[in-house]
């Protein structure tokens, strides 16, 4: 499973970087933002990085223009949004996405293809059960999202 995740990461990264410059991980947190996390906490959480590394990227994030940052209920906290040129970035990871699921499913017949899918979804069953959903606040208040 490494070697496909390597594999299919260096792929998608490829696509990517004919149409932007921007590092995957910055697109990772932009992902996670318009998915409805809205603290540097949780974008931790979720991408599995530190919070000195995440504050740095959000930081960049900020400075470039693409994530707003606001006061939530907890002043302690920054609520993040993306910004019109943050959903435009985002754009071109969901374009590329959808472009390597198709690349994919070229190696893959229907019935493989369904058979890859009720695995994968039985695996990430098990894994929220496990371990529970990534929260969206990280502990900074109630989500609009």
């Amino acid at each position: 499973m490494a070697s496909l995740r390597r594999a299919i990461r260096r792929l998608l990264t490829e696509r990517l970087g004919e149409q932007t410059s921007r590092p995957f991980m910055q697109l990772l947190a932009l992902k996670s933002i318009a998915d409805g996390v809205r603290s540097q906490s949780a974008i931790a959480e979720r991408l599995l990085v530190d919070a000195p590394a995440v504050s740095r990227l959000v930081a960049r994030l900020e400075e470039d223009g693409l994530v707003k940052r606001s006061t939530a209920e907890d002043r302690r906290c920054a609520r993040l949004e993306l910004s019109p040129a943050g959903h435009a970035e985002l754009n071109l990871l969901s374009d590329a996405l959808l472009w390597t699921d198709e690349e994919l499913l070229r190696y893959l017949t229907k019935p493989e293809m369904a058979e890859l899918k009720r695995l994968m979804d039985k695996l990430l069953t098990g894994l929220i059960q496990a371990r529970g959903p990534v929260p969206l606040e990280g502990g900074c208040g109630s989500s609009d999202a």
